[in-house]
């Protein structure tokens, strides 16, 4: 057991330090904050002028309006686009974790080599969720300096569990990107397959809601918009947690049965 955990750490530094040295990496995450910025921005305008409609409203008609909790009808606007957002920069995060080392040919080495196929995913994924978490920390920041502010303040629990939604379907997309990465050697094409494939997961709701029986119920569960919606309005749902932590599994488990398949190849 110590042996494998200590392969897990090898491959999570090793695939760490290589985010950490890429050029790519640096200026996809460099859009996604100039991008995210601008999505923060543009709330913290539509919350003031939604709060100040409200109060012209309340001055003309002199009738009462339902409460109106600025902070947090900010912070899920901001999470469900840095949601939306995610989407199309995950699977260029995940595209080249196996499909470089095949393009390199070292794919072949790793599959023959003495590390179990799970070590080698699980610290993949370790490594690419850790660089998405980086990717966060600007986001946090500027998060509790602009909700600090506000009044009633919003609760730190709340914020932490929307940004745990994030993380964890984070965890998911890159699980399964990390999958369809390895089952090919071309990057451009694992990010398109695993962007179509998240694409599906994220809208399957809407198809779910056009089917009235079983099957329509079953699709609502798989549906990611549904549960990662769930958690960024602080809802604490145990199937929303099944689901994604199902997602992550499945994507380790799909991937080490790839190189698996590879490893009973080259014997």
């Amino acid at each position: 057991m110590g042996i494998i955990f200590a392969n897990i750490v090898a491959i999570y530094r090793k695939e760490l330090q290589s985010y950490f040295a890429s050029p790519i990496a640096y200026i996809i995450a460099g859009i996604f904050w100039l991008l995210a910025g601008f999505f923060f921005i543009n709330g913290i305008d539509g919350v003031i002028n939604a709060s100040i409609g409200r109060d012209l409203q309340v001055e003309v008609s002199g009738q009462e309006v339902p409460p109106f909790d600025a902070p947090y009808e900010l912070l899920r606007y901001f999470l469900g686009l840095m949601g939306s957002l995610s989407l199309f920069f995950l699977p260029m995060l995940s595209m080249g974790l196996y499909a470089e080392e095949r393009k390199r040919g070292t794919l072949e080495l790793l599959a023959t080599s003495p590390l179990t196929n799970w070590a080698v995913a699980v610290g993949k994924l370790l490594g690419v969720v850790t660089f998405f978490i980086t990717m966060l920390m600007p986001l946090l920041v500027y998060e509790a300096i602009a909700f600090s502010a506000s009044t009633p303040p919003i609760l730190p629990a709340v914020l932490l569990l929307g940004h745990a939604g994030l993380i964890l379907l984070a965890a998911a997309v890159l699980s399964l990107g990390m999958f369809i990465s390895s089952l090919t050697d071309s990057s451009i094409l694992a990010a398109f397959l695993t962007f179509a494939s998240i694409l599906f997961l994220w809208v399957i709701d809407a198809i779910a809601n056009s089917l009235n029986n079983p099957i329509g119920e079953t699709l609502r569960h798989l549906s990611l918009l549904k549960h990662y919606n769930n958690l960024i309005q602080g809802v604490v749902d145990s199937s929303s947690l099944v689901l994604f932590g199902s997602y992550i599994i499945l994507g380790v488990f799909l991937t080490a049965q790839a190189i698996e398949a590879l490893r009973f190849q080259r014997s």
